[in-house]
């Protein structure tokens, strides 16, 4: 299984939500997905499908903690790609124990130079590893 593709599908679904707020149900079935992995890769969207969901249902605390590692800026005035990459990661450093702190922002930081504008990936970078530190984690 690749959670490589599972985190960009659950990224990919946390913008979707945010852009339009389709229904969790909707988002979770990836039918809008255009490069759908396939069917025998379950595990793919198995993974993407709890990354997302869980995001979404700890949402409050997620942007709370996101909001409280911003230096000089607010979560409203935030790239939807950006907040999407920093939602994914935060819901993994606070809820997804199991994985590695510099493991999730490795990914977060390579879906934010792939996705993201120039530069952002040292932001995603910074205020996930700000985020870490706080959780007693390595940086």
């Amino acid at each position: 299984m690749s959670r490589r593709k599972a985190r960009v599908l659950a990224f990919q679904a946390l913008y979707c939500y945010d852009a339009s707020q389709t229904p969790l149900e909707a988002l979770l079935a990836f039918d809008w997905e255009a490069d759908k992995p396939p069917a025998e890769d379950e595990g793919v969207r198995s993974f993407a499908r709890g990354l997302t969901a869980g995001t979404i249902e700890n949402l409050a605390c997620i942007d709370g903690e996101i909001a409280r590692h911003l230096r000089n800026w607010e979560l409203s005035r935030l790239k939807r790609v950006d907040l999407a990459v920093l939602r994914t990661a935060a819901y993994s450093l606070l809820f997804q124990k199991d994985i590695p702190g510099a493991v999730v922002i490795e990914e977060a930081v390579a879906l934010s130079r792939e996705y993201g504008a120039d530069g952002s990936f040292k932001f995603v970078n910074g205020v996930l590893d700000s985020i870490l530190k706080s959780q007693g984690g390595g940086g």
